[in-house]
């Protein structure tokens, strides 16, 4: 497993509670790195020889701006290029934004991208991005905006299948479940057998949490670096015996359901609302696996 990119999940805490979120972060989620947990991570970045990119993502990493500064500084340090991912609750104007990015341009981040949609400002509120945006164009700072679409706006007629989809880019894991789901088409089952979006058998990133959880997918755990160092996970990770995986990769979440005799409804929105839901039922089966607590909303 070659991947080159480590995706720090910096904090699960976040000042907004935005209903698509797939790790349900909110105001008083619990997890942050500390600077010895990103040491860590950098040294074992180190080892693996292959990382090229470490992103600082959240929840909100901004939460924790001075332990991220020191992030990016080390990571910078290393030859290594550098993310981070924003709701900019910190931009309350192009002033305010540029102080607040300046340090971050001096020591150069490779990408700054910055969420912008209803689910973090609605039409009736100011939305803080704009200023976040301007001012990093001031700076001569790589920016992008990640817009997550309605899906009950995309709902579309299929003619020549005769049943609607959804077109949107929402992932319906995590809070979406709660939140998105209700009136939204579904598809039998039986049909979800594969995973779209992952490739579990060579994955180009994975994800590191507070409490030392690498995820292939978020919610799924390659194990914990804070028991088995990160490089001694990578090397004995076998996709085809994974308990997750490996059924995800023979047959998609239908075959999860198959594996493990799942309850399940007749039809789910796609093949991540099924994988999602059936991953909940079985937690307590695979508590080192399916962890931690909070991306499953407990």
């Amino acid at each position: 497993m070659l991947f080159s990119g480590l995706h720090l999940l910096f904090t699960y805490k976040c000042n907004f509670e935005c209903d698509h979120c797939f790790v349900y972060s909110h105001p008083h989620a619990k997890g942050v790195m500390r600077i010895s947990d990103v040491r860590e991570i950098l040294n074992e970045a180190d080892k693996l020889g292959n990382v090229k990119w470490i992103y600082f993502e959240g929840g909100e990493p901004f939460l924790y701006y001075q332990a991220m500064l020191w992030g990016l500084r080390e990571a910078k340090r290393r030859g290594l290029r550098t993310g981070i991912v924003t709701n900019s609750y910190w931009a309350i104007s192009v002033e305010d934004a540029r102080e607040w990015l300046r340090p971050i341009s001096e020591i150069g981040v490779d990408d700054l991208s910055i969420s912008d949609d209803f689910y973090h400002y609605s039409e009736t509120e100011e939305n803080l991005t704009k200023y976040a945006h301007e001012a990093a164009m001031e700076l001569g700072m790589p920016v992008g905006t990640i817009a997550i679409e309605d899906p009950k706006k995309h709902l579309k007629e299929m003619k020549w299948k005769g049943k609607p989809v959804v077109a949107g880019s929402v992932q319906f894991k995590g809070r979406a479940v709660e939140k998105l789901t209700e009136g939204l088409p579904r598809r039998p089952w039986t049909e979800l057998n594969e995973c779209p979006d992952e490739d579990f058998t060579n994955p180009g990133r994975v994800h590191i949490d507070p409490f030392g959880y690498v995820h292939l997918c978020q919610g799924i755990a390659l194990g914990n670096m804070k028991k088995t160092p990160l490089h001694e996970l990578v090397a004995a990770y076998d996709p085809n015996t994974h308990p997750i995986c490996a059924p995800l990769l023979k047959g998609g979440p239908a075959e999860l359901v198959r594996k493990y005799d799942v309850e399940h409804e007749e039809g789910y929105i796609d093949e991540c609302h099924l994988c999602y839901s059936a991953r909940l039922e079985l937690r307590d089966r695979f508590p080192e696996i399916l962890a931690p607590d909070g991306v499953y909303g407990v």
